[in-house]
């Protein structure tokens, strides 16, 4: 197969990026505009992200597996899952793919033409329609996981009815719900995270899915202050605002999740990172991978390691004095200066 014939091939798979995963990757599952899935061997789990459409940012097909920093295109997952080692061997059974049931390329509706559920202009029409979390059941959930911030909270709304489908695709719900911008590094919003919470606030509410985001999220996070030349980033919402709660002038950002996280894009002032990543496997491969990218930058990249699962169960567990004592001795030192003394 030649370099001409690998790159038609691949083209023809990006077109029908979805189908292609489905097939192949078949222990994943769509979200927005990618498919997400434990790796290119198609093991359960999100660190690993194939683009399903064409954008500035990338062609269809492509990966990126934000836990080991393997990337390619979807003749790479037919290598991997077929176990074939051959070009002529791997463009065959793509060819056979594409042919055997006339799949048509799947057409992803442009991102501005968009009113579907899920598209970046249903996440600002969402937005739009919330309200400030002041007061609300979001701000009691909050509170209820021991959060007390008190600034920088813009990007956070509530929305009394927020719909909810289930992923079997049962009836529509409406539960209550903590809404979070998903912005970019100029602030414009491309997304949206929904957290659906108990009628009383105690919890997030019952259901089997209770969190979701839409729109275009990949190198995008939710955040809570603006961007210096310090920043802190994280998986969850909740672990930023328990760090938040220690260190209340310390900028912070929240990627949603750890395949995420591996991609965030750096503002340019940056100079350093911490890396709050929760204790799991995945969370490990995300700190790796942004500490090579820091590297990569010129910039200086901490870890910052919770005691138990994440800092949230930590400010649970210890309260907000202990984890500020805990988070000193991972600073830099003029960062002790700057935000753990200044909040003490």
């Amino acid at each position: 197969m030649s370099r001409r014939d690998a790159s038609d091939l691949a083209c023809r798979l990006g077109q029908n990026a979805e189908a292609v995963c489905r097939h192949y990757l078949s222990n994943g599952r769509r979200q927005g505009n990618y498919w997400l899935v434990g790796d290119v061997r198609n093991t359960p789990g999100r660190s690993m992200f194939v683009r399903l459409r064409e954008t500035r940012k990338g062609r269809a097909g492509k990966w990126l597996d934000a836990a080991t920093g393997e990337n390619g295109d979807l003749l790479d997952v037919i290598r991997e899952i077929r176990g074939l080692t051959g070009f002529d061997d791997i463009a065959e059974e793509a060819r056979r793919f594409l042919g055997m049931s006339h799949v048509e390329p799947i057409r992803l509706a442009p991102r501005r033409d968009s009113g579907r559920s899920g598209s970046t202009d249903a996440a600002r029409r969402l937005l739009a329609i919330s309200q400030p979390i002041a007061g609300t059941i979001a701000e009691t959930y909050l509170r209820q996981r021991r959060i007390a911030v008190f600034h920088d909270l813009a990007s956070l709304r509530f929305h009394p009815c927020c719909y909810y489908r289930p992923d079997d695709h049962g009836p529509t719900q409406t539960w209550p719900a903590m809404i979070a911008a998903v912005t970019d590094l100029a602030g414009a919003i491309t997304g949206a995270q929904r957290t659906w919470l108990a009628l009383d606030g105690s919890d997030k509410a019952p259901i089997n899915t209770q969190r979701k985001a839409m729109g275009d999220l990949l190198g995008h996070a939710v955040r809570f202050g603006r961007p210096s030349e310090t920043l802190a980033v994280g998986e969850g919402i909740e672990t930023m605002l328990s760090l938040k709660s220690a260190l209340p002038h310390m900028p912070m950002a929240a990627a949603l999740s750890a395949s995420h996280l591996g991609a965030i894009l750096f503002p340019s002032s940056l100079r350093r990172l911490y890396i709050a990543c929760d204790n799991d496997p995945a969370g490990d491969g995300a700190r790796n991978q942004l500490m090579r990218r820091a590297y990569e930058a010129g910039i200086e990249a901490v870890a910052l390691t919770p005691m138990f699962g994440d800092f949230n169960d930590d400010l649970v567990a210890f309260g907000i004095v202990a984890l500020r004592a805990y988070l000193r001795v991972q600073l830099a030192p003029e960062d002790v200066t700057r935000f753990i003394n200044l909040a003490a």
